[in-house]
């Protein structure tokens, strides 16, 4: 009887456990194994879709990057230089409005002031002055001599002889506009005074320019310029006595003997007459 009992236990189990498994076997009959398969590829294909657009994505958005990089370099370039042109405009206007309200004597207090600096030896600040008053007044010919000096003074040569020579340009354009423009009514006078004022002036800068030629040993130049000045001022002893001094650093004995000749009947009183002529003597023909 209890042998019975687990024989009737073990055929019940597996009489489950079939029914379970043809349950399970009819549903396994049931799946079609194409749709599985399409469904692996549709998933696969998915991915690869996706992973596409990701690279696309990827590569268009770097391209536009390279793209909107100059563009925005262009743009930040064009601002700056705007505000660049901005203060240019600011300081522009600034100095219109100093020269609306600028009168002769700001010009001779800033005259003034730089020759007070001198005296105190500050040759920086007072070439800031000189070109204060350029800035000011763009064709103030005193102002460009007086900075030529400087500079002569500061043994910047080259900058020297470039800032006389601009105030002679500027020198003989006046005289000529002045020779060409017709006298008015009542100013004929005045003209006259102001053409015997320039030509004063273009001598001394002509001469100016000659002592800087000469420190430079550019002696034949220094002696054009010398001549220029004696074109003006035929009998100025001080530009004869540079000319001879020039003549006989040059060894030209020709030049040397005729600007001495005219030194001693421009200034025969003068004590170095006996010295000069043994140095020029001294020269080999």
């Amino acid at each position: 009887m209890y042998n019975i009992i687990p024989l009737i236990l073990i055929l019940i189990s597996f009489s489950i456990i079939i029914a379970i498994v043809a349950r399970k076997f009819s549903v396994l009959a049931n799946l079609d194994i194409d749709s599985i398969q399409s469904e692996r590829e549709a998933k696969f294909k998915e991915q690869i879709i996706s992973n596409r657009l990701k690279r696309n994505y990827l590569f268009y958005y770097s391209r536009f990057l390279r793209v909107l990089k100059p563009l925005s370099q262009g743009l930040n370039d064009f601002f700056h230089s705007l505000y660049r042109k901005l203060i240019e405009f600011k300081e522009s206007y600034k100095e219109e409005k100093a020269l609306e309200n600028f009168n002769e004597n700001s010009i001779e207090k800033l005259f003034l002031e730089a020759e007070e600096l001198l005296k105190q030896e500050a040759v920086d600040q007072a070439e800031s002055k000189y070109i204060k008053i350029i800035s000011l007044d763009s064709k103030n010919t005193k102002a460009f001599r007086y900075l030529g000096e400087l500079y002569f003074l500061r043994k910047d040569f080259h900058e020297a002889k470039q800032t006389i020579l601009h105030a002679i340009r500027l020198l003989e354009k006046d005289y000529d506009d002045l020779a060409l423009s017709a006298p008015k009514d009542g100013k004929g006078q005045d003209d006259a005074e102001r053409r015997l004022e320039v030509n004063q002036q273009l001598a001394g800068s002509y001469f100016d320019v000659a002592l800087v030629c000469k420190v430079m040993e550019s002696y034949e130049e220094a002696l054009g310029f010398i001549d220029k000045a004696l074109m003006i001022e035929a009998n100025s002893p001080r530009f004869l006595d540079t000319k001879l001094e020039i003549s006989i650093i040059k060894k030209d004995k020709a030049i040397a003997t005729e600007t001495l000749a005219k030194i001693r009947e421009v200034n025969p009183e003068n004590q170095k007459l006996d010295e000069l002529g043994k140095m020029v003597d001294e020269i080999e023909d």
